[in-house]
């Protein structure tokens, strides 16, 4: 007898079918509150790739680790992306990668597969999520619109 699927692995198949529906070149997408159970119930590991300043000042979720994508204010690709990576996580890990509205981290998904990362998602809508129609961000969702944990410095 098969012991019953578990949260997280109804989560993970949801994320591989999203990311197969879209032809992704990674595992697949979760959205914030399929990352942040995640994170509790398996110890998946959350990337924050926004800038340091962003991180900071706009906040971020507690327990997350800042591996830059684009450093600011010039936006300058983070050269030793892969190598901070790798030093910090291998490439059984499942690592969750977390930008202001997706955009980013989708990035840094392909850039982390393509490297051998094999179970390396994107959080859809990001921290903040995408702009509203008076160009706003944190109206149409995100981490924060969804109301689960983050600081702010």
């Amino acid at each position: 007898m098969n012991a019953p699927i578990t949260e997280a692995e109804q989560i993970l198949l949801r994320a591989a079918e999203r990311g197969r529906a879209r032809n992704l070149p990674y595992a697949g997408e979760v959205t914030p509150i399929e990352a942040h159970r995640l994170v509790n119930a398996i110890g998946a590991r959350l990337i924050d790739v926004r800038s340091r300043f962003e991180y900071e000042y706009i906040g971020r979720v507690p327990g997350s680790a800042l591996i830059e994508w684009k450093s600011w204010p010039d936006g300058e690709f983070n050269p030793h992306f892969l190598a901070d990576l790798r030093r910090q996580y291998g490439p059984d890990d499942i690592v969750l990668f977390l930008c202001r509205s997706g955009i980013r981290s989708h990035s840094a998904a392909v850039t982390a597969a393509e490297a051998g990362f094999g179970r390396a998602f994107n959080i859809v809508e990001g921290f903040e999520g995408d702009l509203d129609a008076n160009g706003q961000r944190g109206h149409l969702g995100g981490w924060r619109k969804a109301g689960l944990p983050w600081v702010q410095s």
